[in-house]
């Protein structure tokens, strides 16, 4: 096995939601998302939503700033969860 390392980032910018409660829901794409509290209710910058364990989501992700800074990428508005009737 060789010894060099080598180190990743993830390449994508996300917007996330620590959820307080459980939630299901069905995306765009017909699949079928659970999420527990603790979990993440994560969404891409094409907006689709989706659930990232709470375990997976914070060993991958850091956060950038605080997520009302203005100057973070955000995703279409149309498609922010609460404006899909999507309560977090």
């Amino acid at each position: 096995m060789p010894e060099d390392w080598n180190i990743y980032r993830t390449r994508f910018l996300v917007r996330a939601k620590q959820l307080s409660q459980s939630i299901a829901f069905t995306d765009p794409l017909g699949r079928e998302h659970r999420g527990k509290p603790g979990d993440y209710l994560v969404e891409s910058s094409e907006g689709l939503l989706r659930i990232a364990p709470r375990e997976i989501f914070e060993d991958i992700y850091v956060v950038l700033e605080d997520s009302c800074h203005p100057t973070l990428p955000s995703a279409h508005a149309a498609s922010r969860p609460e404006r899909r009737g999507l309560a977090v």
